[in-house]
């Protein structure tokens, strides 16, 4: 089993920056891919940034252009850095990992998600 554990997140005002860390329990070189999903109360879990194992990056369209993600192999870790955020970014943000499975192909890994809060 793979674990992630994301942290970073926390409060900040409208226009500030924050950077969300991703760590994983295997070396994610080996992974199908890695990202980002978020999900505010009542709301449904939108994609906010993915990136293969190829490099192929992604970006949902609410973060495109503001948000950036990368990936430090070394240290095993995902980040998402966001900028000029809004209070509509405020949400649970899940880092997820796509291992190769033996059975399946790939298995979806998911972390316990960080909170950002952006205040107007």
């Amino acid at each position: 089993q793979v674990q992630l554990v994301e942290s970073g997140g926390g409060l900040v005002q409208a226009g500030g920056s924050l950077r969300l860390s991703c760590a994983a329990s295997e070396i994610i070189n080996n992974f199908n891919g890695m990202g980002w999903y978020r999900q505010a109360p009542g709301k449904q879990r939108d994609l906010v940034a993915t990136i293969t194992s190829g490099g192929t990056i992604k970006y949902g369209d609410p973060v495109k252009g503001r948000f950036t993600i990368s990936r430090d192999n070394a240290k095993n870790t995902v980040y998402l850095q966001m900028t000029s955020l809004k209070p509509e970014d405020t949400a649970v943000y899940s880092c997820y990992a796509d291992v190769p499975h033996r059975i399946i192909g790939s298995m979806r890994y998911w972390g316990q998600g960080t909170q950002v809060s952006v205040s107007s």
